[in-house]
C-alpha cells in the first residue's frame, strides 16, 4: 500500500481527481484543503476506507483508473488536519492489523 498527501490541491489537479472518482463528475468537490492519495489491492483500499471514514470527518472517493496490477487507489478529501489524521491512521493499523 502507497500512500500521499497533496496539500493545497490546485484546480487542475481537482480537476482530474473529479473526472475520474468513482461517484462521477456531477457531484463535484470543490474547496478541500487536502487530498490524500492511497493505493493498493481492492482488499486493502475497502478497509482502508472505512478505516479513513471511522476515524474524522474526511469524505472517500474510489478512482478509477486502468493499471494492469489491478491496483485501486482512492482520495481522502478534508481539511489538512483531518486528511493527515486519516492517512496516519490508515498506516497505523495497516502496520498493527487487529484482525
Amino acid at each position: 500500500m502507497d500512500c500521499r498527501i497533496i496539500k493545497s490541491p490546485s484546480e487542475g489537479t481537482m480537476a482530474i481527481l473529479n473526472r475520474r472518482k468513482g461517484s462521477g463528475i456531477r457531484d463535484k468537490i470543490e474547496n478541500v484543503d487536502a487530498v490524500g492519495l492511497v493505493q493498493g489491492r481492492l482488499i486493502e483500499m475497502v478497509v482502508a476506507s472505512d478505516i479513513a471514514e471511522k476515524a474524522v470527518g474526511v469524505t472517500v472517493e474510489d478512482i478509477r483508473g486502468s493499471c494492469p496490477q489491478n491496483m485501486i487507489m482512492l482520495a481522502v478529501f478534508g481539511d489538512t488536519a483531518s486528511v493527515t489524521s486519516a492517512i496516519e491512521e490508515i498506516k497505523k493499523q495497516w502496520d498493527n492489523p487487529e484482525w
